[in-house]
């Protein structure tokens, strides 16, 4: 089955990306709204043909780090990677590349 993309924004993966605070220092809570702007359009076309990003502070410790969704469904990390597999990619790689995004974005963040 080939997919055209890019895909229509019903069918895209939303990722929500929770932020810890204490990710940007010790006065991070300062700093976690006003990065969490920055850091969503900064990756708003990482993978855009099928991936929606959702940048929020992670207040509450309870959620997940992060999220996934098609269609307003929640899906668990097993139907998220089959998901990404279409496009040749594993939820762990995946996982892997925003945090290593979200490490960049902090240091652009405080270098402006």
């Amino acid at each position: 089955m080939k997919t055209q993309l890019p895909l229509p924004e019903e069918q895209k993966l939303a990722v929500t990306y929770r932020v810890e605070p204490g990710c940007l220092g010790p006065q991070g809570v300062d700093y976690i709204d006003d990065f969490c702007i920055f850091a969503e359009k900064a990756v708003a076309e990482l993978d855009s043909d099928f991936v929606r990003w959702h940048i929020t502070p992670r207040h509450d410790k309870t959620l997940p780090e992060m999220a996934y969704s098609v269609a307003n469904r929640k899906l668990s990390h097993d139907k998220a990677d089959q998901y990404l597999q279409v496009f040749g990619k594993s939820l762990e790689a995946f996982e892997d590349h925003v945090q290593g995004e979200c490490v960049s974005l902090i240091n652009q963040f405080f270098d402006r």
